[in-house]
Order: C-alpha cells, then structure tokens, then sequence
C-alpha cells in the first residue's frame, strides 16, 4: 500500500471534522467565534486597524476584562493582528488578518440581518409569549 504524503493526511483530517461530535475540536472553535464580543470586534476592525479604546468606545457595553479576552482568543486563533509601536505611551492597534477579514464577511451578515429584521423577530416574539402566557424565555435564551 502506498503511504500518503502530508497533504493526502491533512485533508483526510480535514474530512474527519465533524462540528456536530462532542469531540470534535471545531466544536470548540465555533463556540468562540459565535460569541456576541467576537462578532462585534471583528465587525468594528472591518473599518480598519483600531486601538483598544477605540474598541472598548465603539462597542457598548463589554467590560474592560471581556475585550481583552476576546481580543487575546482573536489574537490567538489568527483572526487579528495586534502591533505594538514604543512610543509614550505605547501604541496598540488591532487589525483583521485575511483569516479574519474572511470570517468577518460573515460575521457582518449576520449583524446587518438582525438589524435590519429585529422589528419581525420582535413581533413574533410578541406573538409567541401572547399565545403561550405560561412559557416565560429569558432575552438571549433558549427556553
């Protein structure tokens, strides 16, 4: 039998990511990257490299422990570039890397379609909870 060379190995484990098995380390990696700080950074670096506290202004509400973790995991997983440039004080600036710019055109998508379709989901949520009075689902919950 002839033995495989290292792309033949790497796409046949490539073919073996299943998202839906426990196991499955993309399982992981989509959990990260579905998280509401994720979508959001990447959304706000789409406009180009920006500061921690462009970020931390530009996205209300994250605390200060939230972004630098989110930015840490994005640093991590590849999705963003940090540059640090000595100055007094020094300059931090994010940017998306390709990997990042790639998933953040999706990331966007979803963004745009929640606010251009939040008043529909609104109102059949409305709906929904007239109709069912005993069910009571907390906002971001799934029942």
């Amino acid at each position: 039998m002839p033995t495989r060379t290292a792309e033949q190995r790497r796409q046949a484990e490539k073919a073996a990511y299943d998202a839906y098995l426990a196991a499955c380390p993309t399982r992981k990696l989509l959990d990260e990257i579905a998280g509401k700080w994720v979508s959001l950074v990447l959304v706000a670096l789409g406009d180009g490299p920006r500061r921690y506290s462009d970020l931390s202004r530009r996205i209300a509400g994250v605390s200060q422990k939230m972004l630098t973790q989110t930015l840490r995991v994005l640093e991590r997983d590849g999705l963003i570039h940090r540059e640090v440039t000595p100055s007094v004080p020094v300059r931090v600036d994010y940017s998306l890397t390709p990997l990042g710019e790639s998933l953040r055109a999706l990331v966007a998508g979803f963004k745009d379609w929640a606010e251009a379709n939040f008043d529909a989901v609104d109102a059949a949520r409305a709906d929904y909870d007239a109709r069912t009075p005993d069910l009571t689902i907390e906002p971001g919950g799934s029942g």
